[in-house]
């Protein structure tokens, strides 16, 4: 009941008692100063207490469809849902927790939610979670539980604190999922990614990983680290033989046996197909090293028994060791591999180590290959000739074409800088058939103006034993109708190794049937010379310059120069002596017998538009003539080089005395120089039976024990002294040679 009230009175109390009633229900009230007095006392008081209280019971139902909302989805959600006081004991749970834990609503409030730990965390992890929500009053991430039946599981979960208004504690809610079928199905994405699906141990993927870190395990420790890179050999047969399934027992297999023989921090790696990868960690030796290789072939190569079917494989091992090759992961295992082909072509079932010069070598030869397949492109390359002539009637009888290289940077180079980076190399074969039809153009450029010779250019074992060889030369012929294929001579080196013999001489013989002529160059450098001289259907014999050119201050390399002129002559082949750098030479090259020569004594290469002028000025100066032939046939051509060889090596000798730092030291052994190694062989052979010829050698020993005097005392700073005692030196030298004149004048040739 209310008190007696005036009308005014009663509309301040109702208006009071409505206000405090929404406040309490926590609607929003009616403010006064929102209506006036008399819009109050117009109002019926009545009215306003009804409408008031129908306003509130609107609220409470919407708090109450709120709330009912809420414990709806606290006690479906799949989501567990944990509330604890602010001592962080549960009050609630929701039936989510139950089935996720195992733990009932009565059993787990008043409890801690200690009762779920793992303790597979480190109290550290719940040290971080306690100090974020006291930040933050937020935590979230992953933890493992353990289910009342004491399975463990992965839960992602998020926690909160209520505080009240004053900022105390007053709950802690936790909200989780068990998230265990996404951790196992990451696992097996993980699984699938890093480890090799047959045998299980770790893929490429994962062994580059392991590979990174052995390298910063090895910078932080010092010690060693190898990469083992390993091939099965015999696999593929038995994988064709015996099937697949057979294959990859024996791969599980093999697999099974490296692991037992590997260290526990040493990985395992399968590439794919029959490629491993061993990966030796903290080595202090590389006996260690060997000693683990060792025991892998060993068990590799053991015999297995699979399906019935006894079996049997072997390992070609390659080794890098790190720091020694001090490469990135890619590259250690670039370097292991290039090793393993090395261990097999050593035979197989063994390992090799990886070299590292070699590899810089192997880099050093591609990038210049690349650069030579550019200058192809770049139309780069030039020939440039040099002239082959008759020493006795002067007639130029052709020219041979030499490769150069017109270098953007480094100008003109010879063939000596670059061309034997081609050789095995597909690239050879191209610039070979660049080089036939430059020569085919040229030849028909000469013959416009009146030069009508042979011009000859030299062809790779390789190029020559391509199988359509002959058919590539008959077009490259065709193409250039004006040359006659007589023009065309192609020289062999003598120094390349034919691996085909047979084939070789049916490609020679079905090109000399187009009527191209064949030479055999460098005789007598290479790899068989009398067998290539004796099959090969050649025409022509090249003596190599490296016996023409010391044939005058060597008596063994003129001896091999009159052995080959002879030879060509006994199986009718035409010679022709290289290296002529002195009409001297070409002299005593008449005299043997050989007449055709070339060398800078005649003329240097030469680019194609100077070969008109140089055949005029050397047809006109008539150089040929100037060679004293005369009584070549009296004169004892060896014995003349023999006394030439020791007065060279005396004056040699006296050089090194004036200018010590201009020659390389002689050896004061009797038996080393040109002279006595002629004397101790050919020259024997000839004259041994002679008392003069005796007499010789003491002489000669004489003259190389006072040089050796003589020498010491020049070493010791008595240069002085040792001048003083030459002329001691020229008159043994004089005493020795007096010996061989008596020789020549006793005519010993017919004595032998």
């Amino acid at each position: 009941m209310t008190p007696n009230l005036s009308q005014q009175e009663a509309l301040l109390y109702i208006r009071a008692k409505v206000d405090q009633l929404l406040t309490v229900m926590g609607a929003i009230p009616l403010r006064p100063e929102e209506l006036d007095d008399d819009t109050l006392i117009a109002l019926d008081p009545i009215g306003i207490i009804a409408e008031s209280f129908r306003q509130v019971i609107e609220r409470l139902n919407e708090t109450n469809q709120s709330l009912s909302i809420a414990a709806s989805v606290f006690a479906h959600s799949h989501d567990s849902v944990v509330i604890t006081d602010k001592n962080n004991l549960i009050i609630d749970v929701n039936p989510a927790f139950t089935l996720i834990t195992g733990y009932t609503r009565e059993e787990a409030i008043g409890r801690s939610p200690k009762i779920l730990g793992s303790n597979r965390k480190e109290t550290k992890f719940y040290a971080r979670m306690w100090q974020s929500l006291q930040e933050h009053d937020l935590w979230h991430g992953e933890i493992w539980n353990r289910r009342k039946n004491g399975a463990i599981y992965a839960a992602m979960l998020a926690i909160s604190v209520v505080r009240d208004n004053g900022g105390q504690v007053q709950h802690y809610i936790g909200i989780f999922s068990d998230i265990s079928q996404l951790k196992m199905h990451d696992a097996e994405l993980h699984r699938i990614a890093h480890f090799d699906v047959l045998t299980g141990i770790p893929n490429r993927r994962l062994l580059a990983d392991r590979l990174e870190q052995a390298i910063v395990r090895a910078m932080r420790s010092g010690k060693s680290m190898a990469v083992c890179y390993l091939d099965l050999d015999g696999f593929k047969p038995i994988n064709d033989q015996y099937g697949h399934d057979v294959g990859d027992q024996l791969l599980v297999t093999i697999t099974a046996r490296l692991r037992g023989v590997l260290r526990t921090d040493d990985t395992l790696a399968r590439l794919g197909g029959d490629e491993f990868v061993l990966l030796l960690t903290d080595l202090e030796q590389i006996e260690e090293i060997q000693l683990v290789l060792d025991r892998v072939l060993a068990v590799v190569s053991a015999p297995l028994l699979i399906d019935e079917a006894l079996v049997k494989v072997s390992a070609s091992i390659g080794v890098t060791i790190y720091p020694s090759d001090d490469s990135g992961a890619d590259s250690l295992l670039r370097h292991a591999d290039q090793a393993m082909y090395r261990a097999k072509e050593a035979g197989r079932n063994c390992y090799h180590f990886f070299d590292a010069e070699h590899d810089r070598q192997v880099k050093a030869h591609r990038d210049h290959l690349q650069r030579l397949q550019e200058a192809l492109e770049n139309d780069e390359f030039i020939l440039h000739y040099q002239p082959k002539v008759d020493l006795v009637s002067g007639d130029v009888i052709g020219a041979e074409a030499l490769i150069r290289w017109r270098h953007p940077e480094r100008g003109l180079l010879a063939p000596g800088e670059f061309l034997h980076f081609l050789n095995g190399s597909g690239l050879e074969i191209a610039v070979g058939e660049w080089v036939i039809e430059s020569v085919l153009k040229q030849i028909e450029a000469w013959n416009a103006v009146g030069l009508g010779f042979t011009v000859s250019a030299n062809i790779s074992a390789n190029h020559l034993l391509k199988a359509d060889f002959a058919d590539r030369l008959r077009l490259a012929l065709e193409r250039h109708p004006d040359v006659v294929p007589g023009n065309l001579e192609l020289e062999i080196l003598e120094t390349s190794a034919l691996s085909d013999m047979k084939q070789a001489v049916q490609v020679v013989t079905r090109c000399r049937q187009f009527g191209v002529h064949f030479a055999l160059d460098d005789f007598g450098t290479g790899y068989s010379s009398l067998t290539y001289f004796r099959t090969l259907p050649l025409e022509t014999l090249k003596i190599d310059q490296s016996f023409v050119r010391d044939m005058l201050d060597d008596p063994n390399d003129l001896g091999i120069v009159e052995s080959l002129v002879r030879l060509a002559n006994v199986f009718n082949r035409q010679v022709i002596a290289e290296g002529v750098e002195t009409l001297e030479i070409g002299t005593k090259l008449i005299q043997l017998g050989c007449r055709l020569a070339q060398g800078y004594g005649i003329a240097r290469p030469m680019p194609a538009e100077q070969m008109v002028d140089w055949v005029s000025q050397w047809q006109s100066k008539t150089v040929w003539l100037t060679m004293n032939i005369s009584h070549a046939a009296d004169e004892n051509i060896t014995l003349h080089v023999a006394a030439q060889s020791h007065r060279n090596w005396i004056d040699k000798l006296v050089g090194q005395l004036e200018n010590p730092e201009s020659e390389t030291a002689l050896s004061m052994d009797s038996t080393h120089c040109h002279f006595g190694r002629w004397y101790q062989s050919t020259g024997t052979t000839n004259y041994g039976k002679l008392p003069e010829f005796h007499a010789i050698a003491p002489l000669h020993e004489q003259v190389h024990n006072l040089a050796a005097e003589i020498s010491d005392l020049a070493k010791n700073g008595h240069r002085k002294v040792a001048k003083k005692r030459l002329p001691e030196l020229y008159e043994a030298r004089d005493s020795l040679l007096r010996l061989i004149d008596i020789l020549m004048e006793n005519e010993v040739t017919n004595l032998k």
